[in-house]
């Protein structure tokens, strides 16, 4: 059995990825989450992360930091995690390397936070264009790459979901409008057993840090 530490769920949205995906794969694994959200640097991390950062993945003690280094570690004994097809599984490997290193306006503007369901606001530029490209990213994949009638990126899910779950919730969260298949995807995702299994989690945790939670009026207060 695997051991993945995570950070606050209401929160961490790193976390969220390599837990989905283990998940919906059905792989076993002991849960501990330890209280992260909105610190920097901890020391305290650093025996159960060389990085000194969640989530992590112990393997029989054995460590993999970072959510895209454990989604290739666990997709090396779990091939169907990626898309069968070499060009779909080029793909998904790009987008999900481009959402580990990119978007950070919109993670800056958009922390994830279950707990809110804001009415939302004009978008700066830069943010803006982060929600076009991942827009653009999603409707490409299920134009061009899904197969089958799985209603994920790729068909079936694939890391490359696990990888834009934190996303799918953020632009949720903070009511970003939608065209059509993006808003499917969207729906889809959330409707996922263990985003749901996730969320009703998060949401039960009483932790909470004003500097996210100060977002609602920004955002025009509860929707």
């Amino acid at each position: 059995m695997f051991d993945l530490y995570i950070g606050n769920k209401n929160y961490s949205s790193w976390s969220l990825r390599p837990w989905l995906l283990m998940k919906h794969f059905g792989l076993p694994f002991a849960e501990h989450m330890v209280s992260v959200a909105g610190r920097d640097y901890n020391a305290a991390l650093k025996p159960l992360a060389g990085n000194a950062r969640v989530p992590c993945l112990h393997d029989d003690g054995f460590q993999v930091w970072d959510s895209i280094a454990i989604a290739e570690y666990l997709a090396e004994r779990h091939p169907q995690m990626w898309p069968a097809d070499p060009k779909a599984r080029a793909r998904a490997r790009s987008i999900s390397a481009e959402m580990h290193a990119g978007f950070v306006s919109l993670r800056t503007a958009m922390p994830m936070n279950l707990k809110l369901k804001l009415k939302g606001k004009t978008p700066t530029p830069a943010v803006q264009r982060d929600i076009d490209r991942v827009i653009e990213i999603w409707q490409e994949a299920r134009a061009q790459f899904a197969s089958g009638d799985g209603p994920y990126l790729f068909g079936d899910f694939s890391v490359a979901d696990a990888m834009f779950a934190p996303v799918v919730w953020r632009l949720h969260i903070y009511n970003v409008p939608l065209p059509p298949v993006a808003a499917a995807y969207s729906e889809a995702m959330r409707a996922h057993p263990a985003m749901q299994e996730w969320y009703a989690a998060g949401i039960r945790e009483s932790e909470a840090h004003a500097h996210y939670d100060a977002l609602a009026d920004e955002y025009g207060g509860p929707r």
